[in-house]
């Protein structure tokens, strides 16, 4: 059963939110977050990506930068640019992005529940990649950026989200991109009673994104476990910091790819054997945005765009097997254009949904890459079913909008 409490956020002083929250760290280069932050010094960038305060010859994970982030949530803290509360709560967090809004309840999930897997994962982890947000997390003895869950819908949390979110809300302000993002505050212990007990049901939640940033904090839990044998479970370290959405609030867009060569083929030779995979019908200019599952657009180093359709429906018995993303990968990627590690290969790159068409029109035009491939999105079904049976999707399965701010909530183990 899943246990997934309130905490004692500490969030922006009021007035600060639109200058504090920022987007993810692992949106930006070391280039771009340095711009971010030398246009705006309180977004919270600074402390999540702290070696955009050194010069670049100043690696990005070297010591010095996890402590002057340390140094700089400390600082802020104490300034009062963060405030905590005095009571532990559930928020609501709601965005809204081109009319369409998404509300989750933010909370604190347990370390326990990934570990024994009630929290269940889709994807790989690499230990070089959360080796950073470990030493983050663990020197600045906090938690900033939360892990984005799911769970199937609940009637008794959609009323309560419902009723709360007719009150006012504590901030109400636009971040990059025009999306709008509202808070509000659930301290009624009745109220925080109904949603613990609401999780307490569901045997089973998913990690939609920052699979990654949840690996890092659970390995941060269980060293401190380690440095506190006589802990508890109820210590802060033993929990993570998490957005938990309903599966009807979330809508997933298409992961997107490009390669940056035909593997020896012409553009003829690579449809000719494509043919034997796909019907194929050109369509010229005509942007080619694929309307089921098993349908594809391919956009040619000739300037056009073809529409792929498979000839054959894939044995649904095995959940990733049938995956769009996983059909490209065995049967296109990897027997005729020789990528067959999508995470290590330089010759194909992914674009995510937002970015539109018209990028993977410019990566392919500028030479940059032969050809580009537009995906059906991945569904929040699949997903379920390939975490349920224990599976794994292929890298670049799913890509969620909007992101999720950092800086909005913290929770300090």
């Amino acid at each position: 059963m899943a246990e997934i409490r309130a905490f004692a956020a500490f969030r922006p002083a009021k007035g600060l939110e639109d200058k504090i929250a920022a987007l993810p760290y692992d949106v930006y280069n070391r280039e771009e977050a340095k711009r971010v932050v030398k246009s705006n010094p309180l977004s919270f960038l600074a402390i999540d990506r702290a070696e955009t305060q050194f010069p670049d010859d100043v690696s990005t994970y070297d010591d010095r930068v996890y402590l002057k982030a340390r140094d700089m949530l400390a600082e802020a803290i104490k300034e009062g640019r963060f405030v905590q509360d005095p009571t532990p709560c559930y928020y609501l967090y709601e965005q809204t992005m081109n009319g369409r809004s998404q509300t989750g309840i933010v909370a604190c999930a347990s370390i326990d529940d990934y570990l024994n897997g009630v929290i269940k994962k889709h994807e790989n982890t690499r230990v070089a990649k959360e080796m950073d947000r470990i030493r983050h997390v663990d020197t600045c003895n906090a938690q900033t950026g939360p892990i984005f869950l799911c769970y199937r819908n609940d009637a008794v949390l959609d009323a309560l989200m419902a009723r709360c979110r007719k009150e006012r809300p504590v901030c109400d302000f636009l971040s990059d991109g025009d999306i709008r993002n509202r808070v509000w505050v659930i301290s009624d212990p009745a109220d925080l009673e109904t949603i613990r007990g609401a999780f307490h049901k569901m045997d089973r939640i998913y990690i939609a994104d920052g699979h990654h940033r949840c690996a890092s904090a659970v390995k941060v839990g269980i060293k401190r476990r380690e440095e506190n044998p006589g802990y508890t479970g109820e210590e802060d370290f033993n929990f993570f910091l998490s957005v938990l959405f309903p599966q009807d609030q979330l809508m997933v867009m298409d992961y997107n790819r490009v390669v940056k060569d035909l593997h020896g083929r012409t553009p003829q030779e690579f449809l000719d054997a494509l043919a034997q995979i796909f019907d194929i019908r050109a369509c010229g200019k005509e942007p080619v945005r694929p309307a089921r599952k098993g349908e594809f657009g391919l956009y040619l180093c000739d300037g056009s765009w073809y529409r792929l359709t498979l000839l054959e429906a894939p044995d649904g018995s095995d959940p990733v097997a049938a995956l769009d993303v996983s059909i490209l990968q065995d049967k296109v990627l990897t027997p005729i254009l020789a990528i067959t590690d999508p995470k290590e290969d330089p010759r194909i790159d992914f674009i995510g949904g937002i970015r539109g068409l018209s990028e993977l029109e410019r990566r392919v035009d500028d030479g940059s890459m032969a050809a580009a491939f537009s995906m059906y999105p991945t569904s929040l079904d699949e997903l379920f079913a390939v975490a349920d049976a224990g599976e794994l999707m292929p890298p670049k399965s799913t890509w969620f909008e909007p992101k999720l701010l950092s800086g909005l909530f913290i929770h300090r183990l």
